[in-house]
């Protein structure tokens, strides 16, 4: 996922001109932290607590993703197709 790739989504999805902090850039902003993240792990076999911030992670965008869906459907449709999240 590239730096233009995100900010895209980012645009795409803000909610005003200074929005940060809504579930769908909160979403975004862990799904790149995520890829960086589990790249780091990959070659860092040893590094167990950079394993449990990724574990942190993973679970705090899984939240956001189920709010999401239970309350603003369409939303979370785009927001999975636009990071390729699921299939």
């Amino acid at each position: 996922m590239s730096k233009e790739n995100l900010g895209d989504l980012r645009s795409q999805f803000k909610t005003s001109a200074s929005d940060v902090g809504s579930v769908e850039i909160q979403v975004i902003d862990l799904t790149a932290k995520i890829s960086d993240l589990s790249k780091h792990v990959q070659g860092h076999k040893k590094d167990h607590s950079s394993q449990l911030g990724l574990l942190k992670m993973v679970n705090r965008r899984k939240r956001f993703l189920k709010y999401l869906k239970n309350n603003k459907f369409e939303i979370y449709k785009n927001l999975i197709d636009g990071l390729g999240l699921r299939k």
